[in-house]
């Protein structure tokens, strides 16, 4: 059958089927990617350096590299804190799994902490408890672009004297009392996913705290390449290849301009999920925070003990309906590899609580609150046809 497709106030056309998330691309940074491709320097150039300048703008003046993807970039972050053999780090089982991959790619070793109900974030009191003498470092997750309590988080760390890698992906633009995630703290990591609030295609960048950093991440970045004014050049670390395209940093320029835009209507239409689900379906809902998140994502829990039909199915007849549903995340303790580790079920019920019931909806600058409408009366159709 062929799709069909209608168009949003802003005359952007759109499919009739709603996807959990789409890109904002406008003409302006269309021409510019167009631009680039004409100019002969498509690699990292002129426009990685001009992204990253505004992006240290954007964080209050704090250092920022930028590279291909934000799991280089936290990568690279492990290697500025020294990260040796054995060295722990404490992190959760509610992200998304590149998270722990690079720390146990590293030879770090992995101390998961359950997350709080209520927030979904890492339980700061389980962080303190898990601290040992070999603790190197806290790898906090911002769920949905709820910040974590930077307060707690700061004074743990600063009592313990670790390093923090803030795993701020699904942050950007967020706050913490009145001052913008990055634009504070230890190490911050951003990711540039197509499905994040602004976006590079692919592509991630880290905030330092001083150019000294900076300088040490570029060798990281690139093949531990330093050139000389000469034309000669050195290589004194076994870096990897992470550096961003100037193409990728156009679309970035782009997007960061409209990011403050973007996270608005998304706050707009958080407000009507809010509003419009039913709470007889019984949905755990997440907080209702207008103030400190930039709603990257909405994902209610499902009330899968009370209906008939499994998530699966959900997402499936919710999808006959022209709706698309995400999934963010299973818990990564019970993937295979993970298992295989020692990890089992039953070690951290809140996330796994969680991770099997958390639904995606859609939420993205494009849509309209007409499509929340949508949305919502497509779910409670489903779920109440499912209630036992």
């Amino acid at each position: 059958m062929a799709a069909s497709f209608l168009k949003n106030s802003n005359g952007q056309i759109m499919s009739d089927f709603l996807p959990f998330t789409r890109p904002s691309i406008d003409e302006e940074t269309i021409n510019d990617v167009a631009n680039v491709l004409r100019s002969g320097w498509i690699t990292s150039g002129p426009k990685v350096k001009a992204f990253e300048a505004a992006l240290s703008s954007y964080f209050g003046g704090r250092p920022v590299r930028v590279v291909n993807s934000a799991t280089g970039g936290q990568e690279i972050a492990l290697h500025l804190i020294d990260l040796q053999a054995g060295d722990e780090v404490i992190t959760t089982p509610m992200t998304w799994v590149s998270t722990t991959n690079v720390v146990l790619n590293a030879g770090g070793k992995l101390v998961l902490v359950d997350v709080d109900p209520v927030t979904r974030n890492i339980d700061l009191d389980l962080v303190e408890a898990a601290i040992t003498p070999r603790t190197k470092a806290i790898i906090p997750i911002d769920l949905a672009g709820l910040p974590v309590d930077r307060d707690r988080l700061y004074a743990i760390a600063k009592k313990h004297g670790l390093r923090v890698i803030e795993d701020a992906a699904q942050a950007q633009g967020a706050t913490w009392n009145g001052q913008k995630i990055g634009s504070f703290g230890d190490l911050c990591s951003i990711s540039f996913h197509a499905n994040k609030n602004m976006t590079t295609t692919e592509g991630g960048a880290l905030v330092m705290n001083n150019e000294a950093e900076a300088a040490l991440f570029e060798k990281w970045r690139l093949q531990g390449v330093t050139r000389f004014p000469d034309g000669s050049m050195d290589v004194d670390l076994p870096g990897g290849k992470f550096n961003m395209t100037d193409v990728a940093a156009a679309i970035g320029l782009g997007q960061l301009k409209q990011l403050d835009g973007f996270n608005a209507k998304r706050k707009e239409l958080a407000q009507a999920y809010f509003r419009l689900l039913d709470a007889d379906l019984g949905l755990e809902l997440p907080p209702a925070d207008f103030t400190n998140s930039n709603w990257h994502m909405f994902q209610p829990l499902l009330p899968l003990s009370r209906m008939k039909i499994s998530r699966g199915e959900f997402i499936a007849q919710m999808k006959e309906k022209g709706i698309g549903i995400g999934v963010h995340y299973p818990v990564l303790h019970l993937f295979t590899y993970y298992r295989q580790l020692g990890y089992t079920e039953g070690m951290y019920p809140h996330a796994e609580h969680i991770g099997a019931s958390t639904i995606t909806l859609p939420l993205f600058p494009a849509m309209e609150v007409a499509d929340v409408e949508r949305v919502c009366t497509a779910l409670c159709e489903v779920i109440s046809a499912s209630l036992s």
